[in-house]
């Protein structure tokens, strides 16, 4: 199965190539030009030495970046998967084994080192390691010839943050944990691991050793953790999480939370619904999910921003729960000022939106003169809307501390019933007897 290249990966790709041919006089094969015959070139594009931070020097390198993708496909089975925390906004998988690379992170590092032939021992090591996973012990059944191979949404599930909660921390909670020195935090883990309630099973327990405690014992024991943020961050993020949540939402694609749930605020309760035109009508009769056509028809009764993260919050809304966050190249946990949309959900009421809906849809059913087309996809969105929206209103009313969005990917979001438990025995008084 071909798997497509991101567009903007491919159109720097064939910039490139062009610019190549042009410099040259002749057309090159990025494909299998040797890599020190492709960078004797590189200074004649860009005029010298290769700069980092000059963004046309770094389109040249998410050109170099496609080709080398390119090549790992053909040789290893390699993939594009989207992946939010990375530059070109997706990264390289492989079929056979768990292995996630950045080409383009490899591309930099390269050309920073002015030495591109360190993509042929990066491909090198890569194909190392995939033969040694094609031949260990038990591989044959997990992922050979006649087993399933990993794909796209595999590594998607695993390593895109494409789900978002809201979360509460208190802040002297917060702040006590960030400062925290790593082994001290590991222990604590350790301790609660043993204490939660229901015990957990003996392979997630595994997993938060091996994942949690395992990484924080690896950090330097003498300086606090806010110190070592960088090294550890998605840790970090969910340390604090562990020790400093008291309140939150459930998590939810990114997508459903910009485009269906956070609208429904800025919506509010209609009385009256717009006209709708033949391409809206056929839309319903053809059984497009009511609520979407609700949240793309209906207009706002309160202006929302132009712009911002999730069409909600402007760059002034967002600030970094702990200072040692600010090493952190893509912040997975951000503080969110609430006071834009507060209000709303002060006024939010969940009847009162259900009945909008509802008249919505009758409406439309009177313009189309027919009923709506059975739709069980539009009845869990809308219950799902209903409990975030629930969640977030009493996150934001009822619970005092710093409200903060966090995001994390679908692996992570499916394994948040665990570590509730286990933030709960972190968090629960300990009884000690004498």
């Amino acid at each position: 199965m071909a798997h497509p290249v991101p567009q903007h990966v491919h159109a720097a790709q064939t910039q490139l190539a062009a610019a190549l041919e042009k410099a040259e006089g002749r057309p090159v094969d990025l494909l299998t030009t040797s890599w020190d015959e492709v960078e004797k070139s590189i200074p004649k594009l860009l005029g010298g030495a290769f700069q980092p931070n000059n963004p046309n020097h770094q389109g040249l390198a998410l050109g170099v970046a496609g080709a080398f993708a390119a090549r790992l496909m053909g040789a290893h089975q390699a993939f594009w998967f989207p992946n939010r925390d990375s530059p070109e906004a997706a990264s390289l998988g492989f079929a056979e084994a768990v292995i996630m690379l950045s080409p383009f992170g490899a591309v930099m590092d390269a050309l920073v080192h002015g030495k591109l032939a360190k993509l042929d021992d990066l491909a090198k090591d890569i194909g190392n390691s995939l033969g040694q996973a094609r031949f260990a012990p038990g591989a044959t059944q997990a992922l050979g010839a006649q087993g399933p191979k990993l794909g796209p949404a595999d590594y998607q599930r695993l390593f895109d943050p494409g789900f978002l909660q809201f979360v509460v921390l208190d802040p002297e909670k917060a702040k006590t944990t960030f400062e925290s020195r790593p082994n001290a935090l590991a222990r604590d883990v350790r301790d609660a691991l043993g204490r939660t309630q229901p015990p957990l099973p003996p392979e997630a327990r595994q997993q938060f050793e091996g994942q949690i405690v395992g990484t924080l014992e690896r950090l330097d024991a003498e300086l606090p953790l806010a110190e070592q943020m960088e090294k550890a961050p998605r840790i970090a993020e969910l340390v604090g999480h562990m020790f400093a949540t008291v309140g939150g939402t459930g998590a939810a694609p990114e997508e459903f939370w910009g485009e269906i749930v956070l609208p429904l605020l800025f919506i509010g309760v209609p009385q009256q619904f717009p006209p709708t035109d033949e391409e809206e009508t056929q839309a319903f009769t053809q059984g497009a999910p009511v609520l979407s056509l609700f949240v793309d028809m209906v207009p706002h009764t309160v202006q929302a921003p132009d712009e911002g993260l999730l069409g909600v919050f402007e760059h002034a809304d967002l600030s970094l729960e702990h200072p040692g966050f600010g090493k952190v190249g893509a912040l997975r946990l951000i503080k969110v000022n609430m006071a834009r949309i507060k209000p709303l959900l002060e006024q939010f009421d969940a009847d009162k939106t259900l009945d909008a809906v509802r008249r919505f849809t009758q409406y439309m059913e009177e313009n189309a003169g027919k009923a709506a087309p059975p739709n069980p996809q539009n009845e869990e969105m809308l219950k799902a809307a209903m409990v975030l929206l629930g969640d977030l209103k009493k996150a934001a009313t009822a619970v005092q501390g710093d409200v903060c969005l966090r995001r994390l990917t679908e692996a992570e979001a499916a394994s948040e019933q665990a570590v509730a438990v286990v933030r709960r025995a972190l968090q629960a008084g300990r009884i000690i007897l004498s």
